[in-house]
């Protein structure tokens, strides 16, 4: 996939991801466009595993399904982000 459809794909994936993810996210352009494209790899590679059965690192591809995997995956690193990064303690 050519870097243009990158920069797409990972625009609409992580600008959805931030607006379905509950609560405020900060980050500028480039931090969604980086989230939408860790999306995409993680969403690809989950979608490899759960239909192949073997962990590969994939991406998704520029279409409907590619940018639902994607949304999905950076869903997923949100909440890994703010699960690491989280200030509260867990007693």
């Amino acid at each position: 996939m050519n870097i243009l459809a990158w920069i797409v794909l990972g625009l609409i994936a992580g600008a959805i991801a931030k607006a379905i993810y509950p609560g405020q996210q900060g980050g500028s352009i480039l931090g969604t466009l980086l989230l939408g494209i860790i999306g995409a790899f993680i969403g690809g590679s989950l979608y490899a595993l759960l239909t192949t059965g073997t962990l590969t690192i994939a991406s998704a591809g520029l279409s409907l399904g590619g940018i639902l995997v994607s949304v999905v995956g950076a869903i997923i690193a949100l909440w890994l982000y703010y699960a690491f990064t989280s200030r509260r303690r867990v007693y």
